[in-house]
C-alpha cells in the first residue's frame, strides 16, 4: 500500500475545507500580511521562555471556541470577576496561554493598528503552538470579528467534563458542528499539558464500590498516579495528562489510550466504548492518520459561532471591549 506523505494529505484537507461565512485564508492579504508571521514569532519566544505557552494556548482555543464560539470572550478580564474565563470550569486556564495573545496582539497592533481580531491571534496562535511541539503546519481561516458578550454564567454546561461517557461527548461536541471523529482527533491535544488532581482523584479514592481504583487504569499508572496524588493533596499539584512523551504532540495519547492510561473518564471512554475504539486504534497506530484529522478538526472548530462584519469589533485590546 502506498504510504500518502504527511503534507499532502493536509494540503488535501485545506484546500477541501471552506469557510464558515467570510473566513477566508487570505483574509489580511490587503490589509495585514505579515500578521501570520508577527504571532508566529511571539510563539516561537514564549515558548523559549515556558512550554507552558503551548498546551496553555491550545487549551484556550478551546475553551473560546465552546462557550461563545471563537470571538476571543474568553480573553475579557472584569473587575467584578464575573466574565468568561472567571467561570469555574475556566480557573484552571494557564496565564501564560492569555499573555501569548495579549503580546501577539499588541505586536500586531503596532503595525496593522484596528485591522486583526484577537479572536484571529488566538487562532493563529493556536495553530503555531501545535508545530512548535512537532505536530502539523496548517493553514488558518481568519475573517473573525471579537464578540461583545463575556459572562462567567454562560459557560455552565458548554465545556466537556472530565466524567463524560461517549454519549455526553458526542452530544456536546455536535452542538458545535463537530463529529465523533472531530471529538476523537481533538482529545488527541492531551498529548500536551497537565492536569490537577483533583480532576481525575475520583478513580483512584471514591471509584465505586467506595475506596477502589477504576478497573480500566493500568494498574502500575494507577500506582504512579496515587504516588503523585495522594488523597487530598493541594489542588494546585499537577500530573502531565501523556506519562511517555508530555512535550510532544504525536499519537502517544492513543497508544496510551490501549493501555489502560487515560487519565481522565472521558479520556480512557475513548477506548473502552466499542463505538469509538476502532478510531483510537487506528491513531494509535497510524500517526499520518490522526495528524490529518486533527487538521481537519481544528478547522472546523475554529469556524465554531464566529462573528462576522457588524456582529463583533475590532478589539484594540483583548481584555477589554472597546
Amino acid at each position: 500500500m502506498e504510504v500518502v506523505p504527511l503534507y499532502c494529505l493536509i494540503t488535501v484537507l485545506v484546500l477541501a475545507g471552506t469557510g464558515k461565512g467570510q473566513l477566508a485564508e487570505n483574509f489580511y492579504a490587503g490589509t495585514c500580511p505579515m500578521v501570520e508571521t508577527i504571532v508566529r514569532q511571539t510563539v516561537v519566544t514564549k515558548v523559549g521562555q515556558t512550554f507552558t505557552t503551548i498546551p496553555a494556548t491550545l487549551r484556550l482555543f478551546f475553551h473560546d471556541c465552546f462557550v461563545e464560539g471563537c470571538d476571543a470572550s474568553v480573553m475579557i478580564a472584569s473587575p467584578n470577576g464575573d466574565a468568561e474565563k472567571d467561570a469555574e470550569d475556566n480557573l484552571s486556564l494557564a496565564g501564560d496561554g492569555f499573555d501569548t495573545v495579549i503580546k501577539a496582539k499588541q505586536a500586531v497592533e503596532s503595525v496593522c493598528p484596528g485591522v486583526v481580531s484577537c479572536a484571529d491571534v488566538l487562532a493563529i496562535a493556536a495553530r503555531d503552538v501545535v508545530a512548535q511541539a512537532g505536530g502539523p503546519l496548517f493553514s488558518v481561516e481568519l475573517g473573525r470579528r471579537d464578540g461583545l458578550i463575556s459572562q462567567a454564567s454562560r459557560v455552565t454546561g458548554k465545556l466537556p467534563e472530565p466524567t463524560f461517557n461517549l454519549n455526553q461527548l458526542n452530544t456536546m461536541f455536535a452542538r458545535n458542528n463537530l463529529t465523533e471523529l472531530d471529538m476523537i482527533a481533538l482529545s488527541g491535544a492531551h498529548t500536551l499539558g497537565f492536569s490537577h488532581c483533583d480532576r481525575f482523584a475520583n478513580r483512584l479514592y471514591s471509584f465505586s464500590p467506595a475506596s477502589t481504583v477504576d478497573p480500566s487504569l493500568n494498574p502500575s499508572y494507577a500506582q504512579q498516579l496515587m504516588a503523585a496524588c495522594p488523597q487530598n493533596v493541594a489542588p494546585d499539584i499537577a500530573i502531565d495528562m501523556d506519562p511517555e512523551t508530555p512535550r510532544a504532540f504525536d499519537n502517544v495519547y492513543y497508544q496510551n489510550l490501549v493501555a489502560g492510561k487515560g487519565l481522565f473518564t472521558s479520556d480512557d471512554v475513548l477506548f473502552t466504548d466499542s463505538s469509538s475504539q476502532p478510531m483510537v486504534n487506528d491513531f494509535a497506530n497510524n500517526p499520518l492518520n490522526f495528524n490529518a484529522a486533527f487538521v481537519t478538526a481544528m478547522r472546523k472548530l475554529g469556524r465554531t459561532g464566529v462573528k462576522i462584519g457588524n456582529q463583533g469589533e475590532i478589539r484594540r485590546d483583548c481584555s477589554a471591549f472597546n
